[in-house]
């Protein structure tokens, strides 16, 4: 027995060795990175654009918090890359076990709550203010940059750019209350709305929705903007898949010329627009593009016209998932007032699409400087 418990204390031993070893490797990884993006935080800390929170940024970090930091963003992305798949592999293997009930019973769940994601979900302030996602901004970080009042009294459209790999930006400032939104814009409440197919994901779609996550399908808008009040601000992210395959470092290209849906649905609604611009987000990650034309790009679209996302060949930086710690800063520009129209025109719509992307060509030259990029750099609308 004696012996038994000197070996299960030599065996703790060594794996508390092992842990310390690999905790202390990963922080080592992230000590010379950590130097080149503090220049960068500094420099972005001196303008106006970035504000204060940035800069209490600057201060040194400690090994133990940068290690939170970490593993933080590595639960997002193995999150973002693997859970619902994973959710649909633990379903269906209960179904094959003793704890078969457990699954009926979730899908006759799912068949009554089917409707939930489209009539306002079921977000929980518990969820949007764990500790992680602190850890997870201050990671890059992250920062939300007020241009303009947003009224209470009003709904709002927000087109939130570039989408990037994985829209670090838009899910820290407008799904979590990490970057202080609610304090930033009293008496607004964010709703960041994406593909609507992960809402038919069982367990997950229950995750995402505490996160105030919300499908950007037609009667999901139509709720947020006209059956919930006012002070809704809508977040989506214009350019979806196709902007995420033109995602690339030194890059600033968005897809919105052809995309009018949202300002018609802001029409319908007198829902008034306003252009995010998240500049760093797409230095996150390091992409293979491929040409126009070419097999591979033609299968990324073949695969995005089925599935409704594009597959992207990225890698980051620690293992090639952890993104580069880059500052990501989320700038909310001026709302575009929206008349109400029960059926728009197509010269309406024209109209106040022109506008917006006037609005956020502006909004990026004026901050680009501010916010860490220079002078030359163009944003190219497509």
């Amino acid at each position: 027995m004696m012996a038994s418990i000197i070996n299960v204390m030599i065996i703790l031993d060594k794996a508390t060795s092992v842990i310390s070893t690999g905790i202390r490797y990963i922080i080592q990884l992230h000590d010379l990175h950590s130097m080149k993006v503090q220049f960068k935080v500094l420099l972005i800390a001196e303008n106006s654009c970035c504000g204060p929170q940035v800069a209490g940024m600057t201060k040194e970090k400690t090994q133990w918090k940068e290690f939170l930091e970490a593993i933080s963003v590595l639960q997002w992305v193995l999150t973002f890359l693997f859970l619902g798949l994973s959710c649909y592999i633990l379903i269906g293997y209960l179904m094959f076990t003793s704890l078969w009930p457990l699954s009926t019973l979730y899908f006759i769940w799912l068949v009554i709550d089917w409707q939930t994601p489209e009539r306002g979900g079921r977000r929980t302030l518990f969820v949007r203010k764990w500790r992680v996602w602190e850890h997870f901004r201050d990671f890059f970080p992250i920062n939300l940059v007020k241009t303009a009042e947003l009224n209470p009294n009003k709904n709002y459209i927000l087109g939130c750019h570039p989408h990037g790999i994985m829209s670090a930006g838009a899910f820290a400032c407008f799904s979590t209350e990490s970057c202080g939104f609610a304090e930033t814009f009293p008496g607004v409440r964010a709703s960041l709305a994406i593909l609507a197919g992960l809402f038919r994901i069982p367990l997950f779609r229950e995750y995402i929705m505490s996160a105030g996550l919300s499908p950007v399908s037609k009667p999901s808008l139509a709720h947020l903007l006209s059956k919930s009040g006012k002070g809704n601000a809508v977040v989506i992210v214009i350019g979806g898949a196709a902007e995420s395959l033109a995602s690339s470092p030194g890059v600033n290209t968005v897809v919105v010329k052809q995309r009018k849906g949202f300002v018609r649905v802001a029409l319908e609604y007198g829902a008034d627009l306003v252009p995010v611009y998240s500049f760093g987000e797409n230095e996150l990650f390091k992409q293979v593009i491929f040409s126009e034309g070419s097999l591979s790009r033609r299968l990324q679209d073949l695969f995005k016209r089925i599935m409704g996302f594009a597959p992207c060949l990225f890698i980051g930086e620690h293992f090639a998932v952890l993104p580069y710690r880059t500052p990501v800063t989320t700038v909310v520009g001026s709302p575009i007032s929206v008349p109400k129209r029960v059926t728009p025109t197509d010269e309406e719509v024209d109209h106040y699409h022109r506008l917006y992307m006037e609005a956020l060509s502006k909004l990026f030259h004026e901050h680009k400087v501010s916010c860490g990029l220079s002078e030359r750099h163009k944003l190219r609308i497509i």
